[in-house]
């Protein structure tokens, strides 16, 4: 007989009164459940739900007062909404939803308790074991590289001490006292467990302008991959200051599971056409999960870049395969540190991508295309099919000429995504299509092309006071262009700037209509 596990994170308040009514009634409680005592349903984010499915739940519950008697006023309303997005971020995940449930109890009623917790267990056993295998931690990680290696590895100890790149870093012109070559310098000298060290390392951006201006080619950003990679591998702080209660990570991870099958592509617009037999196939990435997550804060719906990317396809008669099980292709594992699941994630993408018999994956995220493009093959994974980003496909497409494009009436200007503008073979396809558009100005800001200001944040890590600043010093030259539009290449991009103009002081003055490149060209492209 299977054993199951079903957490249930019970309310100190009204329901654990009911709770202990039934336990001195001499009631057996369920041997699935793990109770897990809380002071409000209010303070479990979605975060902590998901946890306990990434630890291996069969179920979670989340029992709370009823509207109107939370002792912390909101906990309720809370509650409802982290357990409707939880429940929804499962399903897309393919667990299903009803492996998550929110119920309310008051101290007299330890009768319907009873009745709701052998309802759930019974469901539960009904929908079998979870799918998620609990992930390996990093200290059981076999990818470990020792300090020594990794200086070597990247040649730092060819730094000149010339300066040029905290001169340009994002993070210290915002003020932060921030300073690659000092983190390049503590390390050397054999202070990477300190806790300055481990903050730094934390809090880098791998945007990529420090290797940009390094005269000695030092390249920072994957210096400091591999670094994270170590600290969390030796038992260290690993990324302790993931965003969002390490929430991604932690959906990351799950998508390990070989066993598990996502739900990915539900509710395609009507026009979009697919091939289930197509050589081609199209790659979404993580825009589903990032909208259910942020809707109720931010109001991005990034899930439309992928139905214009498929417009685009179809546009230029392509009609792609779509992968229903589509995980995510580990981007935010690898720049976080965990590379032993980043390594086991990739492999069963490229296996299921090879086994379909795909030739090519297009895909119109910019951190999909360079990790499965170039990171899966440096840790020694062949893929064995191409990988073109959209705005390529587009650029080539549109050089044949037969196309033009509606006039846009507005001012706009352009947030460079990171991890292309570090690819000197995508770099320039952005500002060319641009260029193609039909619109009243297009103005660069102040740091543009390989200057380029970071829009915050990267893999979910290290998201502050100074990362806050660094969003709004970018809106506010965005503003200075004149443009009433910004055209990003990024979904994270409309989120962490999104974000900012959340900000209750300055919201007002940071709004700006923000657009996804691949959204603008499929809205005005037309046939010549």
């Amino acid at each position: 007989m299977e054993n199951f596990n079903v957490i249930l994170f019970l309310c100190n308040w009204s329901p654990h009164a009911a709770y202990q009514q039934l336990q001195e009634g001499d009631y057996q409680i369920p041997a699935e459940i793990k109770m897990v005592r809380i002071p409000c349903t209010g303070r479990i984010t979605k975060a902590l739900l998901f946890k306990a499915f990434e630890m291996g739940a069969d179920g979670v519950a989340l029992v709370g007062c009823g509207s109107g008697t939370c002792r912390y006023g909101s906990g309720t309303q809370a509650a409802i909404n982290n357990t409707e997005d939880t429940r929804n971020i499962i399903e897309l995940l393919g667990l299903g939803k009803d492996r998550m449930r929110l119920a309310t109890f008051l101290p007299h009623e330890p009768l319907p308790l009873k009745e709701f917790l052998a309802d759930f267990c019974e469901n539960i056993r009904a929908m079998g074991k979870s799918q998620i295998t609990p992930s390996i931690t990093r200290e059981e990680s076999l990818f470990n590289e020792s300090v020594g290696a990794i200086v070597a590895k990247h040649d730092a100890f060819s730094c000149q001490d010339c300066g040029k790149c905290t001169s340009s870093c994002p993070l210290a012109l915002c003020g932060k006292p921030y300073s690659p070559r000092d983190i390049v310098s503590g390390i050397i000298h054999g202070e990477v467990m300190s806790q300055k060290i481990e903050n730094d390392i934390d809090a880098c951006l791998t945007c990529g302008i420090c290797h940009e201006r390094c005269p000695s080619d030092v390249n920072f950003p994957e210096f400091i991959r591999d670094m994270r990679c170590s600290i969390g591998s030796n038992g260290g702080n690993g990324s302790g200051r993931q965003a969002h209660g390490g929430f991604f990570q932690s959906l990351m991870r799950a998508m390990v599971s070989p066993e598990l099958k996502p739900n990915r592509w539900n509710n395609l617009p009507e026009q979009i056409q697919i091939d289930p037999d197509s050589k081609v196939m199209f790659f979404g990435g993580c825009a589903p999960y990032f909208d259910v997550f942020f809707k109720r804060h931010h109001h991005v719906k990034t899930i439309d870049i992928l139905h214009d990317s498929l417009r685009l396809l179809n546009f230029f008669d392509v009609y792609p395969r779509l992968f229903g099980e589509e995980r995510c292709c580990g981007h935010d594992l690898l720049w976080s540190g965990d590379r032993a699941n980043f390594i086991r994630l990739a492999k069963l993408n490229v296996e299921a991508i090879r086994d379909a018999g795909i030739e090519t994956v297009i895909t119109s995220c910019p951190e999909c295309y360079k990790t499965i493009r170039l990171d899966y093959e440096k840790h020694g994974i062949d893929l064995g099919f191409n990988v073109i980003h959209l705005y390529e496909f587009l650029e080539t497409e549109i050089d044949k000429g037969a196309v033009e494009f509606n006039h846009l009436n507005k001012k706009i200007t352009f947030q460079d995504s990171c991890r292309l503008n570090r690819m000197e073979s995508v770099r320039d396809f952005p500002r060319k299509l641009i260029q193609r558009l039909s619109v009243e100005k297009f103005e660069e800001m102040k740091d543009s092309d390989r200057s380029a200001l970071c829009c915050g944040n990267c893999a979910w890590t290290g998201c502050d006071a100074f990362s806050k600043a660094l969003q709004v010093k970018r809106l506010r030259q965005a503003h200075a262009t004149g443009s009433d539009l910004m055209v990003t290449s990024c979904p994270k991009c409309q989120i962490h700037l999104s974000c900012a103009m959340q900000d209750t002081m300055l919201g007002d003055e940071l709004k700006m209509e923000m657009i996804d490149l691949t959204s603008i060209i499929a809205s005005t492209i037309r046939l010549e």
